[in-house]
């Protein structure tokens, strides 16, 4: 049995072929791997970034409202005090004969 040249040089040449069109998948797999890696590093580091900036908002939050509590208090006793003062000069007034009501 002979083989002839044309048909070894085919055979080796399709050999050839598939050798490099499948190192080419393995390098194009391995480099879309590393992206895709890349990529969704990025994307966790953006994601812990902005659950740092929702628990800064919290904590500001938080601290606002007891700052609005202590306020509401402070504005009751105010209010309180200004009762108590208005009470005070009605009497006042009532006691130097001025304004009657």
């Amino acid at each position: 049995m002979q083989i002839e040249v044309a048909i070894l040089i085919s055979g080796i040449s399709l050999a050839f072929g598939v050798y490099q069109g499948i190192s080419n998948m393995k390098r194009s797999k391995s480099k879309d791997d590393k992206e895709e890696a890349s990529s969704l590093t990025t994307v966790i580091v953006k994601l812990e970034n902005i659950n740092a900036g929702i628990v800064r908002i919290e904590a500001d939050l938080s601290n606002l409202r007891t700052d609005f509590k202590e306020d509401h208090e402070r504005l009751v006793q105010l209010e309180s005090m200004c009762k108590l003062l208005e009470n005070r000069v009605c009497r006042i007034e009532k006691s130097i004969g001025g304004e009657k009501e």
